[in-house]
């Protein structure tokens, strides 16, 4: 996903035109153009239809068109992600996770593990675990890095410098005596 599921980099279409982008802040793609998106629904392929309908706060029809996709893949990864995007924009994390794991055993490459361990950073980020999620973030950078994608790669250092910077916040250093 680095920058969505659909790995565009965080915008659908160029900076004048923006649809959607991923917000540095919160690390949660954020839908700018609503009626566009809702225009595109009938045009896009099922993978990113599920996608814009989570986006769209659609999140029962985007899991159930995802399970539906899911179950009709042959190629297993990509369907894996967008329903476990959808599963996450509901805050139902536990199922994100499992289909993310599963995503991450059929990676089978370093640039298919960093888009899973991407989208693990962003599901940790959203849960406020963000000690974990600096961890995935950081091996999604190497991975991409190390692959030799690097808009990617950036993409990921910025999330990365996200987490740690919200764990530096939120970091309990003194406990109270009990």
């Amino acid at each position: 996903m680095a920058g969505g599921v659909l790995g565009k980099g965080g915008r659908s279409v160029g900076p004048e035109g923006e649809i959607w982008h991923t917000d540095p802040s919160s690390l949660r793609d954020v839908v700018l153009d609503q009626a566009a998106m809702k225009a595109g629904l009938g045009e896009y392929p099922s993978l990113e239809r599920v996608w814009a309908l989570s986006l769209l706060d659609r999140g029962q029809q985007a899991v159930a068109e995802g399970q539906v996709l899911l179950t009709g893949s042959t190629d297993r990864f990509r369907p894996l992600l967008v329903l476990a995007h959808a599963y996450q924009r509901q805050y139902r994390w536990h199922e994100a996770a499992l289909l993310q794991e599963e995503a991450l055993r059929l990676a089978r490459s370093p640039a298919r593990e960093a888009l899973v361990r991407y989208e693990i950073g962003r599901r940790f980020f959203d849960e406020a675990l963000y000690r974990d999620a600096a961890a995935e973030l950081e091996w999604a950078y190497d991975l991409y890095r190390t692959a030799g994608r690097e808009r990617l790669a950036r993409v990921c250092r910025q999330a990365l410098h996200r987490a740690r910077e919200v764990l530096a916040a939120t970091c309990v250093t003194d406990y109270p005596s009990v």
